[in-house]
């Protein structure tokens, strides 16, 4: 079996389970038999495109979800396109603190196809603690990453929940680094609020441990600057 047909088939499988969907079920939605379908979890056999698009269809998720992009592959660009930070990443990872609980909110992003407008489409993958299956998360967005001359911005929609919008500022991102800062803003849950607070986006995972979770807490030094220019800033 091909490195791609098993991935693809582990992207099947994990989004069923987040669905809640069984085999018997997915394999009525898409007229294929349990075990086949079974086949291609396993990466048995591998999927032709029109039933990967019927799959997509019958767990109401972009087909682009269930494709497989190796991380060491750079994502298509343009000169002048992806600067610093992005520059050839396929994948990359983001990290909040939730204050509600006192706990860290890991995010995985895939970065996927180009649009004629030049901007990438992105899936954001919200609250995710198996970076294994990073699909088997709490929450997706999708949109698109856009850059600027001094700033890249993340415009997102929440998969399940299409009024419900997100977006993370990225300030000089054409400046290479493993990690940097940004101003992410959504609404909450619990209660319902808008919000707005710190993201550290990463090239490659972060040990969530004391010394990550102070960087992402809100500092004295952050409320200095707020209370002097009524704003939220981040480094």
């Amino acid at each position: 079996m091909s490195e791609i047909t098993t991935e693809i088939g582990k992207r099947i499988r994990g989004m069923r389970k987040k669905r809640d969907m069984t085999l018997a079920e997915l394999a009525a939605e898409i007229h294929k038999s349990k075990a086949t379908v079974s086949k291609y979890e396993k990466g048995e056999i591998s999927v032709d495109v029109e039933t990967l698009y019927e799959i997509a269809d019958a767990l109401h998720i972009h087909v682009e979800q269930l494709l497989y992009c190796r991380p060491a592959v750079p994502m298509a660009r343009s000169p002048g396109d992806a600067p610093g930070f992005f520059a050839g990443l396929a994948r990359f990872y983001g990290y909040i603190f939730d204050g509600r609980d006192n706990h860290i909110i890991p995010c995985v992003f895939d970065v996927l196809s180009k649009n004629e407008l030049g901007q990438h489409k992105v899936m954001m993958y919200m609250n995710c603690y198996d970076l294994e299956h990073y699909q088997r998360c709490e929450t997706t967005y999708y949109g698109y990453v856009e850059h600027y001359d001094m700033l890249s911005d993340l415009n997102l929609t929440n998969q399940d929940s299409p009024m419900e919008k997100a977006s993370c500022k990225v300030l000089a991102a054409y400046l290479d680094a493993p990690t940097k800062w940004g101003l992410w803003t959504g609404v909450s849950s619990r209660p319902i609020m808008p919000i707005a607070t710190k993201m550290l986006l990463s090239k490659s995972p972060l040990p969530m441990d004391v010394a990550l979770a102070a960087r992402l807490k809100i500092s004295r030094e952050d409320i200095r600057l707020l209370k002097l220019y009524n704003m939220l800033p981040v480094p």
